[in-house]
């Protein structure tokens, strides 16, 4: 088990994969919040592919602090919400102070701080935390070590070079349906 942790950590193209499948993940999630909810679809990033780094960022953030807890899904779940609570609000506050933007508001919801996190959202992103690092990061894994390393590899360069000229192209050329509210 422990030479299985020990590689584990240390594969970087699996982190590459995990950052677009939790990135395109949240912007499925968000995607379909906001069709319920506004009954009208609104790509929710700032890039214009499909994806959401905040998503990415988190999943790999909590699977390589959080992994060597796998046995302990409460101790999971009570980290990952307080770690993705303070990362939304940091966030939010910087996405606000840069860019002028706040893409997100709990304003209307209870137990809020700043609009910018609240109670729910945070309870949600502890059980999103727990089931990522206690079910699907192992699953997941499982699936990635069938795939042979050329392939691995070789798709997690084009993916990173993806990301990369979408990043690029979306920061001099922003997309218009954002769905964020300017100030």
């Amino acid at each position: 088990m422990g030479e299985k942790i020990k590689q584990f950590r240390t594969d970087f193209f699996y982190y590459v994969w995990l950052f677009v499948l939790a990135a395109v993940f949240g912007w499925l999630w968000e995607g379909f919040l906001y069709l319920f909810k506004d009954d009208a679809y609104v790509n929710r990033g700032f890039l214009t592919g499909p994806w959401l780094p905040i998503y990415g960022t988190g999943a790999v953030m909590l699977e390589i602090l959080f992994h060597k807890w796998r046995d302990r899904p409460v101790l999971i779940f009570v980290s990952s919400m307080l770690l993705c609570t303070v990362l939304e609000y940091l966030s939010g506050w910087y996405l606000e102070s840069t860019w002028g933007v706040k893409w997100w508001d709990y304003s209307d919801m209870p137990w809020n701080l700043h609009g910018r996190i609240c109670v729910l959202s945070s309870a949600l992103f502890g059980l999103g935390g727990m089931l990522l690092v206690w079910v699907i990061s192992p699953l997941f894994y499982s699936l990635y070590r069938r795939v042979p390393v050329r392939v691995r590899i070789g798709l997690g360069v084009l993916i990173l070079c993806l990301f990369a000229a979408d990043a690029a192209y979306s920061a001099m050329w922003p997309h218009a349906g954002t769905g964020i509210t300017y100030r």
